[in-house]
């Protein structure tokens, strides 16, 4: 049998090198376009924190039952202190409690009337509902920032309600007759599990 990687090996060495010639047509080569980072979405600044049952929290006023736990505990009235001698089962009264909740400690908005606040308070909504303990529930102090203002058009339009019957009439009349300054409210304002989802479509039904 011929072996015929000699022969290959003598021809290739034979073989005259091929020399690479520069092309004739040049193709310029496209700019390197610069990468511009997207511009970040301005937000709210939002401040939140926890109240929990441990807490103890006292509520005074209305709310709905499921934002609180109710006691009855047994107290010494004035008219137990007068019968000392005798003695009397002593009276009983209902505390409630405040359950599990988010507290919106303070909100600010880089632009107004833009919807970053509403987007803020929505993110809040959906945090507490999937929150088996808190259950949806967040509350917050109403106070003015400063002495002409007050955020309880803002919250009440979100679906909060004070907790004394007398202000949401109120700031629902302002709301109605849209009335630019409203007149500091300060109280505590809950949000009602009914308006939860009212709160989350907020914006494309309301």
């Amino acid at each position: 049998m011929i072996n015929n990687i000699a022969n290959v090996d003598t021809r290739m060495q034979q073989a005259s090198v091929v020399k690479t010639t520069p092309s004739r047509v040049s193709i310029s080569s496209p700019p390197v376009l610069g990468f511009k980072l997207p511009k970040l979405k301005e937000k709210a600044t939002l401040r939140v924190k926890k109240f929990t049952r441990s807490d103890n929290i006292i509520i005074v006023g209305e709310i709905d039952d499921n934002y609180v736990d109710i006691i009855e505990e047994g107290f010494e009235s004035d008219e137990d202190n007068k019968f000392n001698f005798f003695k009397l089962n002593p009276s009983k009264k209902k505390t409630k409690y405040l359950k599990d909740s988010y507290v919106i400690d303070y909100i600010q908005s880089p632009k107004m009337r833009c919807g970053l606040g509403t987007d803020a308070i929505k993110g809040l909504a959906e945090k507490a509902m999937l929150d088996s303990r808190a259950d949806g529930r967040i509350v917050t102090f109403c106070s003015p920032v400063w002495k002409e203002s007050s955020p309880a058009q803002f919250f009440y339009k979100l679906g909060f309600r004070f907790m004394d019957p007398n202000a949401n009439e109120y700031i629902s009349d302002c709301i109605a007759k849209k009335t630019p300054d409203v007149p500091a409210q300060t109280g505590m304002m809950y949000l009602p599990k009914a308006n939860l989802h009212r709160l989350l479509r907020y914006g494309e039904l309301f």
